[in-house]
């Protein structure tokens, strides 16, 4: 028998802080990345809520991600493969060079 308990931490930047407090108690995060063109591009660029948020996750010591790709019905053509594929290599490439091993973070693709 488990006892889980789950934290909705907030992605705004006006609510960081919020997001840390939540962080630094999990044991896993379920990092939400967007696939629509423009913004996946936003979050995982040099100053991205993306890295920001994978960054703080391990800082936190959080050691298990699970890595949910949002929004693939907007993806041209929708639930495309190849956008799928291309959102995780390069989240496994940043993850990767913060501590995480992408091996073992799961990718899921969701809408």
């Amino acid at each position: 028998k488990y006892y889980v308990t789950i934290i909705d931490a907030p992605g705004h930047r006006d609510f960081i802080k919020n997001m840390i407090t939540g962080t630094s108690q999990a044991d896993c995060a379920v990092l939400i990345v967007a696939a629509g063109t423009g913004e996946f591009e936003a979050g995982i660029s040099k100053n991205g809520q993306t890295r920001e948020h994978a960054l703080l996750a391990f800082t936190l010591g959080v050691k298990q991600l699970v890595v949910g790709v949002n929004k693939m019905d907007s993806t041209e053509p929708p639930y495309s493969e190849p956008r799928f594929e291309e959102i995780k290599k390069e989240v496994s490439s940043y993850i990767k060079k913060i501590g995480y091993n992408p091996a073992a973070v799961a990718f899921v693709p969701i809408s």
